[in-house]
């Protein structure tokens, strides 16, 4: 997502009677990047939680590596969605890609094992201040983005009376 949702082209939901639980993954490895991150997703949550009932359930877990078994875990406890966050910068060594397929393959999975949304809001970028660029910078919130995402994808479910 390169801008807010809110800007993006109208949502086609409309806000319900259901109650949500929402679990949010924040990998503590730079640290300094991700609390922003998540600090962006919970007041999108928190603002949107005066027009929808929302539970938060959070959850701190070391590296980037480490965040799909976190949100397998929170979907086993009732989660009807997770939020992911991380950030991972690109150094000398091939980590960065290592790291970058594992999460996002493991986010893909969970999605489609539990038919639930599970936001992939995993910074990845070349340098550290692309990474704040994208965390509350000029390019706006990742974290505030992917929960948006995440209530997107629940009220658009909640169309489909399934």
């Amino acid at each position: 997502m390169a801008t807010s949702l809110s800007s993006s082209p109208n949502p086609t939901f409309s806000y319900n009677n259901n109650h949500y639980r929402i679990g949010i993954v924040t990998a503590a490895w730079n640290h300094h990047i991700t609390d922003v991150l998540k600090q962006g997703a919970l007041d999108t949550l928190d603002a949107i939680g005066t027009k929808q009932s929302l539970e938060i359930v959070e959850i701190s877990v070391p590296g980037a590596f480490e965040i799909p078994t976190a949100a397998q875990w929170l979907f086993e406890n009732g989660c009807d969605a997770v939020i992911n966050l991380g950030c991972v910068i690109k150094g000398d060594t091939p980590h960065f890609d290592y790291v970058c397929r594992a999460v996002t393959d493991g986010i893909g999975q969970l999605a489609l094992k539990f038919s639930k949304p599970c936001i992939f809001g995993i910074i990845t970028t070349n340098t550290e201040q692309q990474a704040f660029d994208r965390a509350g910078g000029s390019l706006g919130n990742k974290g505030s983005e992917a929960a948006e995402a995440a209530l997107w994808m629940l009220l658009s479910k909640s169309t489909l009376d399934i």
